[in-house]
Formats: C-alpha cells, structure tokens, sequence
C-alpha cells in the first residue's frame, strides 16, 4: 500500500489528522521538557505524556485492528504477495446477514463516479469530492477490469485495480484488498486488508492518515453491511 495514495480518507479530513498528530507530539514535547526541567514533575506533563501513550498504545493497534479476529488477521489473503513485510498492518471487518453474493454487487460498483464509498457522503463533499452514495444495485456498474481506475476525486487520479475475482475479491493499489467471505447461506464478512510498507511510508501513513482513513473505512463497511441487510 501506498501511503499518500490512501487518497479519499485524507482528502476529507486530512487537516484534522494533522491537528491530532501535531497535538500529540506538542504534548510529548511539553511532557519531555516539563520532565526534564522539573525536581516534581508537573500534572501536565504526565498528563500530555500519558495521552500520546494511550493513542500510541492503545487507540492506534483498536483502529489498525478493528471489526477482525486474530485468526483473520493472521489468514493469507489474496494480494499479501505485494508487500510481505509491512511496516503497518491494517485489517478491518463487518459481519453482515445477508450472503455474499447480496454484498458483492455493493463493493463492485464503488468509486466517486459510480456509486460512491458508502461513507460520509458530507464530509467527502466539502473537499469537492461530489460524492453520491448509491441507494440501489446498478448493473451497469458491475464490472471492472484490472487497471483501470477507481476514481477518488473529480480532479486526482484514482487508484488502479490490482484484483477483480466477482464475487470475492477486489484489490486496488493504494488502498489494500476488499474480500467477501461467505459464513453459511446467509451471513458473509467483508473484510479489508492493507499493507504499508517499513519506513517513510509507515512514518507517513502514522502521523498524517491513520485515523481519517480508519473513520471513513469504517463507516464504509456499515454503508455496505446496512445496504445489504435492507435487501435493497
């Protein structure tokens, strides 16, 4: 996965994760400083410390891992083979009662000039994304082939289509695999797997996206997994 190519999630709200990074490592300073420059340490820099611990501790691996068990996290999944050694591993899932083939359609037709993402709609608008969430399955929309682009914004390249097995699998470069797994007749997960590898892109992907691209990822899945449930 690409770090600057996680497009959607940090078009929309980059400009607060920048806020959230910023505070956090502002805190740090403040704590760090207080510390060193204190016989008593002061309440603020334990505080500030102990709130860029929780985030680096405890809310970032929740996010990283949200909606998935152990076992899916350490399953192979289709397009693993394209970064084998990450340097942040992303898994998210939904479990949705309705079967596979009623929650395919959905992700199929995903892109900002198709269906849209299913996410929030708003927020995708005030960065100019004209985003229309489908309400409904749209047939004309049901195919893709490998490479062509899944459009983000109106104005930026979208991201290239890496896998395309219906009614299972859908890669895109930059963002990660999408996987329909079926549980019975009637109930399926929908799983999303992303990969960044070690170094400046980890770095980047850490202070800048993680937590847009996790809440509207999120809000995704629940997009999907309500659509489906309703038997639209």
């Amino acid at each position: 996965m690409k770090a600057l190519e996680l497009g959607r999630a940090a078009t929309v709200t980059f400009g607060g994760q920048v806020v959230v990074a910023g505070g956090l490592a502002t805190a740090a300073a403040i704590g760090v400083r207080d510390l060193a420059g204190c016989r008593r340490p002061r309440a603020r820099a334990l505080a500030a410390l102990g709130a860029a611990a929780v985030y680096v501790g405890v809310a970032e691996p929740w996010m990283a891992r949200w909606g998935t068990t152990a076992d899916e996290r350490r399953a192979a999944l289709p397009g693993d083979e394209l970064v084998p050694a990450p340097g942040i591993a992303i898994d998210h899932g939904v479990t949705i009662e309705a079967p596979a083939d009623r929650v395919w359609p959905w992700l199929a037709q995903i892109g900002q000039d198709r269906g849209g993402f299913y996410s929030y709609e708003w927020l995708e608008n005030l960065a100019g994304c004209r985003m229309s969430n489908a309400d409904r399955i749209h047939p004309e929309w049901q195919q893709r082939r490998v490479g062509e682009s899944v459009m983000l914004h109106p104005l930026a390249p979208g991201l290239p289509v890496t896998i395309f097995e219906p009614p299972r699998v859908l890669g895109l470069e930059g963002w990660g695999v999408f996987v329909v797994e079926p549980r019975g007749a009637d109930r399926c997960r929908l799983l999303v797997r992303g990969r960044i590898p070690k170094g400046l892109p980890s770095l980047l992907y850490r202070t800048t996206l993680a937590v847009p691209h996790f809440v509207m990822e999120r809000r995704m899945l629940l997009g999907i997994k309500d659509r489906a449930e309703s038997g639209r």
